[in-house]
């Protein structure tokens, strides 16, 4: 019994150090996702910022964004980020 407490701390750490925080993270991502709203100014993993401009395909798994210059594109809305910051943005005339 005592060969396998070793083996269960290991198990305990690794849960609490790794399993447990990444869990966290994708529960927020999904609250996140279920927040947006046409108009919101979005990031995408690949960095490009956009309006939403509406949902698409079933569940509405799709968005189509406004990139600018009447420029749309349609990404899987879990490649969506977060909200685009005003920080992050870049400066106007730049």
């Amino acid at each position: 019994m005592l060969a396998f407490l070793p083996m269960i701390l290991m198990f305990a750490i690794i849960y609490l150090l790794l399993i447990r925080p990444q869990m966290r993270k994708q529960k927020q991502q999904r609250a996140m996702l279920g927040t947006l709203r046409k108009g919101d100014q979005v990031l995408t993993r690949g960095g490009i910022y956009g309006k939403i401009e509406a949902f698409k395909g079933k569940d509405d798994s799709q968005v189509l964004l406004d990139v600018g210059k009447g420029n749309k594109i349609t990404v899987a809305r879990a490649y969506i980020v977060g909200p685009a910051s005003e920080a992050v943005q870049t400066p106007k005339g730049g």
